[in-house]
């Protein structure tokens, strides 16, 4: 395999934290980068991440629908409010 030079930058924190990620696996740090880099998601992270997309449009639906929601309330007290005012004066 051909390989080419990769310049990192990073705090001396994270350097210690690849350094210690990379002791702990039993690998250089390079091969932990390649091996964290290439990785493929497993069916599992695949399912979570479709279900937070799905959470996320229902959110996203569900806040248009409390705020159509909050406007009609508002304008119904709006026209009682009016209607009301009416009645006082008359």
């Amino acid at each position: 395999m051909k390989t080419e030079r990769i310049t990192l930058l990073g705090s001396p924190k994270f350097k210690a934290f690849l350094a210690s990620e990379a002791k702990r696996e039993n690998v250089s740090v390079s091969e932990l980068v390649r091996r964290r880099c290439e990785r493929q998601p497993s069916e599992e992270e695949l399912a979570v991440k479709a279900l937070a997309d799905e959470l996320r449009k229902a959110a996203i639906e569900a806040r248009e629908s409390l705020e159509a929601g909050l406007a009609e309330a508002d304008a119904v007290l709006s026209e009682l409010r009016l209607q009301g005012d009416k009645r006082v004066a008359a």
